[in-house]
């Protein structure tokens, strides 16, 4: 898997929760959202700021960070 450029950790934001390039949006928010059966457009519609590539890269950390059999 190549290196995830826009997922930040810090202590300061949102309690250290992997978000979206330092901002308040966690990845899973975005997985939650997902889940829910959201659109990446309406992830998009509902966050302005967000780009496509910020859903991409939050999902394939949710993956990589799964525990797997």
């Amino acid at each position: 898997m190549k290196p995830l450029k826009r997922i930040t950790f810090n202590p300061e934001i949102m309690g250290g929760k992997p978000c979206i390039r330092a901002m308040r949006v966690t990845v899973g928010t975005i997985v939650s959202l997902m889940a829910a059966g959201h659109t990446p457009q309406d992830i998009l519609n509902a966050y302005p700021y967000l780009e496509r590539e910020d859903i991409y890269e939050a999902l394939a950390y949710a993956y990589a960070a799964s525990p797997r059999k």
